[in-house]
């Protein structure tokens, strides 16, 4: 899955009528209705604050995709703008395109292409990042050991989250579920077989 690398705003103008495209990445639908809110509230004169937006895993439950056109003329603004969204394979993303009417219509092709164009350049803008699904697995290496251990692991594929110091150096390790098999042999020649892993559980890893 995909996600936007940063929030952002972008703005064009075409035949007087200004369009402004904020987009925010999002973990549910409170959030996403948060950000219309928002934008709303900032841009109280505008005529319509048109919304597509991408929440949840595609591939699990829980995935939800909304467009909203908000007084333009059905199918011209939100759904083009989901879309875009769609074809990029975003996620936990809401996109709003706030219009001020210049006084010129631009006919529903003018509006899609206004709409879709105004997201596409924003999206083009801040960037995109993949998110993969890791686990996060938990190491103790005594303290004698953990200096070397800390060394090697810097230098290995797999992602260092935390170091906690206690009767052991305990290291927190970010894995692709993937990559599982291949972490427990790393360690393994590496400890000798003496150093066992706790899984800690799922987490997201956003990587360019």
């Amino acid at each position: 899955m995909r996600v936007i690398a940063r929030d952002g705003l972008h703005e064009i103008e075409i035949a007087r009528s200004r369009f402004l495209c904020t987009v925010a990445r999002v973990t549910d639908l409170d959030e996403a209705s948060s950000v219309v809110a928002r934008v709303r509230k900032a841009g109280p004169d505008a005529n319509h604050h048109c919304v597509a937006l991408r929440v949840g895993d595609p591939g699990a439950g829980g995935f939800t995709a909304r467009s909203s056109d908000d007084g333009e003329p059905a199918g011209t603004a939100g759904v083009p703008m989901l879309e875009v969204l769609t074809r990029r394979g975003l996620t936990d993303v809401v996109a709003v395109v706030s219009r001020w009417f210049g006084g010129t219509k631009l006919g529903a092709g003018g509006l899609v292409r206004a709409y879709s164009g105004v997201l596409t350049a924003t999206l083009d803008l801040v960037g995109e990042l993949r998110r993969v699904r890791h686990r996060e697995l938990l190491v103790a290496v005594p303290h004698d050991r953990a200096g070397r251990f800390e060394h090697q692991l810097r230098r290995s594929p797999y992602r260092l989250r935390g170091v906690d110091h206690g009767a052991d150096v305990t290291f927190t390790i970010a894995v692709a579920e993937n990559e599982l098999d291949g972490f427990r042999e790393w360690l393994a020649a590496r400890s000798g077989a003496e150093m066992e892993t706790i899984d800690a559980g799922p987490c997201d890893v956003f990587v360019p």
